[in-house]
């Protein structure tokens, strides 16, 4: 091979490309990693999952300090807000966690080139920088994880100053006085519980009926409940018409979605979180003829593979569920079998989480999804209301649910609200991975006193025998 000649390239350093590259690496392949940030780990690290995380951390120490640590009996008198502090601490963060993305690149010998990558044709990359100098890539496979981007709204224009997405949500100099988050969805709620917390008055605006859409109804219930207990406002089944800004204030005209009825609210700061979209533009993707559908995406088959050979794609911009591990599964698995070994994905073991407080965890079908499908299923439910541990930490909001098929007893669903959710699920998409029934997770043993106890007795309450109520 030639210097500028490999056996893949990544064009997109997120967490798909980034790990499928290091994967590859690992497999004896001669790799590249196109990509125009300036930093490798695409959205997520830089200005999505990771720098929220730390802000959702922070907060919630506040918070408590604020709110909740008097019933431990710890007394903190006079708390108060170190913002910049705070940025400061979510900006080490994240750049701590790109030094260590750097370190694997280096250490797995894969090249990268700084820039905005398209595809030229078929086995060869266009890689042009931000001189608007260009650079021919010549490689065997073509790896498209270029992500996604903010969705945006008709009638809202972003300027990130008063009307904000979430880049603009993660560094904000100042504390709204009032925000409204249009969109109660993952981001939305997120977002919006980190500046609930550090004290703004914080009202979401929801098109649909219940909060994080598609996810199990019961769940969806005790999320807006709760987070409406902490002080969220929520205004539901209601559209954004029109925004108007004035030098220090937004105003919003919605309307109800069953009325028609409309209303003006006002904020200074609006934060739009109404999901995210493919990335494909600028890529070339129409000079070669791949397939995108009507939202955007680009059509794979099950290898990843676009209808032109030696093209691939993975990640968001394939659309499903829009998550940074999934597309890191995916691009494992596609290094995988680009290096002549076989893999395969079981989407219905991947869990989406939501880092609000209580956090909230769900795996595979709802109970809704069940019903549609007219599939027999026994439910098992468990409180943290009735678990020990959680009433030593303070934190018994919630529930554990298992769905398990009424003849097979193998789980089909895991959904869950209360602390630590998204590490309470992970026993049960091993159960799920290997066809685990419900009586398995049941007839393990778990630490006591802990909360994985609720995880066991819903487990138990499949079979109507949870020991502990």
């Amino acid at each position: 091979m030639t210097q500028n000649s490999y056996d893949v390239i990544f064009i997109g350093g997120g967490p798909g490309g980034y790990v499928s590259a290091i994967r590859a690496s690992q497999l004896g392949l001669k790799v590249a990693i196109v990509e125009k940030r300036s930093s490798l780990g695409g959205t997520c690290l830089n200005v999505g999952c990771i720098p929220s995380k730390a802000l959702l951390h922070s907060s919630h120490l506040f918070d408590e300090a604020r709110t909740s640590m008097q019933s431990h009996g710890v007394i903190a008198e006079n708390v108060k807000l170190d913002l910049s502090k705070m940025m400061a601490k979510k900006d080490t963060v994240v750049s701590d966690t790109i030094k260590g993305v750097d370190y694997l690149m280096e250490k797995n010998k894969i090249d990268r080139f700084s820039g905005s990558g398209s595809v030229k044709s078929k086995g060869i990359i266009i890689v042009r920088d931000d001189a608007k100098q260009t650079k021919e890539l010549k490689t065997k496979n073509i790896v498209i994880a270029t992500g996604s981007e903010v969705a945006t709204l008709s009638g809202v224009e972003i300027d990130n100053k008063l009307i904000i997405n979430s880049t603009g949500a993660l560094t904000l100099n100042k504390v709204p006085k009032k925000m409204i988050v249009i969109g109660a969805g993952v981001i939305g709620l997120e977002l919006g519980s980190i500046w609930r917390r550090l004290g703004a008055e914080v009202e979401v605006i929801e098109y649909f009926d219940v909060c994080l859409t598609g996810s199990d109804l019961e769940v969806s219930k005790v999320v807006k409940r709760t987070l409406t207990k902490q002080g969220m406002k929520f205004k539901m089944g209601t559209k954004v018409v029109s925004s108007k800004t004035s030098k220090s204030s937004v105003t919003l005209t919605v309307e109800s979605v069953n009325t028609g009825k409309k209303e003006e609210i006002k904020a200074d700061c609006v934060l739009v979180a109404v999901g995210r979209s493919p990335y494909t533009k600028d890529l070339g993707l129409e000079n070669i003829g791949i397939k995108i559908d009507q939202k955007g995406f680009i059509e794979v088959n099950e290898r990843f593979e676009t209808d032109i050979k030696g093209i691939y794609a993975i990640g968001d911009v394939i659309g499903g569920m829009m998550l940074a591990h999934k597309a890191e599964d995916e691009g494992a698995i596609l290094a995988e079998i680009l290096a002549g070994q076989t893999g395969h994905i079981n989407y219905d073991t991947i869990p989406g989480i939501v880092y609000t407080w209580p956090e909230v965890a769900s795996l595979g079908k709802t109970e809704e999804q069940l019903n549609e499908a007219n599939i027999a299923y026994n439910k098992g439910k468990f409180n943290f209301s009735a678990n020990a541990r959680a009433r030593a930490m303070g934190t018994t909001d919630g529930f554990v649910k298992i769905l398990a098929d009424a003849e097979t007893d193998e789980v089909l669903g895991v959904h869950i609200v209360g602390p630590a959710a998204g590490d309470l699920i992970q026993e049960c998409i091993v159960a799920m991975e290997f066809g685990g029934a419900a009586e398995d997770i049941a007839r393990t043993c778990h630490g006591h006193p802990g909360l994985s106890e609720v995880v066991k007795e819903a487990a138990l309450d499949v079979d109507g025998r949870a020991l502990h109520s």
